[in-house]
């Protein structure tokens, strides 16, 4: 069972940074039509790598933050509390064990099964462009021809190293706006 007070449970905090601390940042860059977003967002770090949670807006009706620990997506929830662009947050527990838990803001996502169309409409909600939905279906026709298959979520950002200009660059926060949660 769950224990966020063990010892072996980490601290739960989750710390909102200026967007170029995201590692994940270049991911969201070639991907989302509506790229001002990215200077809406925010990185949020739970453990050891900030993760961007971008806002809504322009095409994006929804978005969402993935967690190991439920605990750590009430932290994140509370972080992003109040910021603008982060409507109606939630956070959606997953009922398989093992797996991701997601913090959500926005629309409720359409509930799809796994398929090219579904991908698209996935892919229009969370507001990537055209071009990027159409990189990906043709990326995942190609895996399931594919003897071995491929990763290649959509809507699951996959963090990149960081680009020049981020590990360059620092810009400090205004003391309120970077908040931490309270244990859990």
């Amino acid at each position: 069972m769950h224990d966020p007070i063990s010892r072996t449970h980490p601290p739960v905090k989750a710390v909102v940074l200026p967007p170029h601390e995201a590692y994940d940042l270049v991911y969201y860059e070639q991907r989302l039509a509506d790229t001002h977003l990215l200077e809406e967002a925010f990185a949020i770090c739970t453990l050891r790598m900030p993760l961007l949670a971008v806002p809504v807006g322009g095409s994006r009706r929804g978005g969402f933050y993935s967690v190991s620990c439920v605990c750590f997506g009430i932290a994140v929830r509370d972080a992003l509390r109040g910021l603008p662009g982060f409507p109606d947050l939630r956070v959606r527990w997953s009922p398989l064990r093992d797996t991701a838990h997601n913090v959500e803001w926005g629309e409720k996502p359409p509930s799809l099964c796994s398929c090219e169309e579904d991908d698209a409409v996935r892919g229009r909600f969370y507001g990537y462009s055209d071009a990027a939905i159409a990189r990906h279906t043709a990326a995942r026709s190609r895996s399931q021809e594919a003897p071995t298959p491929q990763c290649a979520l959509l809507d699951v950002p996959t963090p990149l190293p960081r680009d020049s200009r981020s590990a360059t660059s620092s810009r400090a926060l205004p003391d309120m706006l970077e908040r931490k949660s309270r244990n859990v």
